[in-house]
């Protein structure tokens, strides 16, 4: 029995040696190949990181990050994002994100949304802010307005000209909605990105009184109106669920436009 236990200690011995000796080995070529040396520029670090990161997220997404712009998320977990250009979910059928799944703003704008979903969270805690979209690239707004195919008149109404910009482009913009505990939209009475008048919120009375919206739906707009509010956004006339942070021109002479 005693001969047992020996060969068996002797037979652990080993195998723990063996095991010793491949992570000694392991960080020596690490520390070989400098991960671990203290001299190495914690810079070049970065960059060798950073090209293996690259590999993983769309090109899209790094040229929002190369110019500064702020993954809405990273300030606020609660927030959803659901991008509906980076599905087929959208009036284009086609995914122009390139399957992105993070939504960027300008730093201050993002902040900005941040409060607005901290109020929406004081007031009805089930409830968080839905993005669907948020910067996106003067290239992308080229495609849907190439796409679009209507007159210039009725174009206009939905889109801004790519020749001048939208303020999506330069990131102080947002596509928002409200969703409960379980991820279900509230009703606002359309879809997003509905192209008609009934989703103007300067005729949301008189579509009431004609039958065509139902007071909880507008009341529901107007609580997705009060939480941006909070933050010093602004819904546009034709579409409730456009919030721009600032007018053209004034985005304009605070940020560059994301091509």
């Amino acid at each position: 029995m005693k001969k047992l236990v020996f060969k068996y200690h002797m037979h652990m011995g080993i195998l723990l040696s063996f095991f010793v000796g491949l992570i000694v080995l392991s960080c020596e070529n690490n520390r070989n190949q400098g991960e671990y040396a203290p001299e190495l520029d914690n810079r070049t670090l970065l960059k060798s990181k950073l090209k293996d990161f690259r590999v993983a997220i769309p090109e899209v997404e790094l040229n929002m990050i190369k110019q500064g712009l702020v993954d809405i998320q990273s300030l606020d977990s609660t927030i959803v994002v659901d991008l509906k250009y980076s599905s087929t979910d959208n009036f284009l059928n086609k995914n122009v994100y390139q399957g992105m799944r993070r939504a960027y703003l300008q730093p201050d704008v993002a902040r900005r949304l941040v409060k607005c979903q901290r109020y929406l969270k004081s007031i009805e805690p089930e409830y968080a802010l839905v993005v669907y979209d948020a910067t996106r690239p003067n290239s992308v707004q080229q495609i849907m307005w190439d796409a679009l195919d209507v007159s210039f008149e009725e174009k206009i109404r939905f889109l801004s000209n790519p020749r001048y910009g939208s303020v999506h482009s330069f990131g102080a913009a947002v596509d928002v909605s409200i969703v409960d505990v379980y991820g279900v939209e509230l009703d606002m009475g359309t879809e997003f990105d509905y192209m008609g008048e009934l989703a103007y919120p300067r005729l949301e009375q008189q579509m009431l009184k004609q039958g065509r919206l139902e007071s909880y739906q507008v009341e529901n707009r107007k609580l997705l109106r009060e939480v941006m509010a909070q933050g010093g956004f602004w819904v546009i006339q034709t579409e409730w669920w456009h919030f721009n942070a600032y007018t053209r021109e004034q985005a304009r002479e605070r940020y560059s436009i994301i091509e």
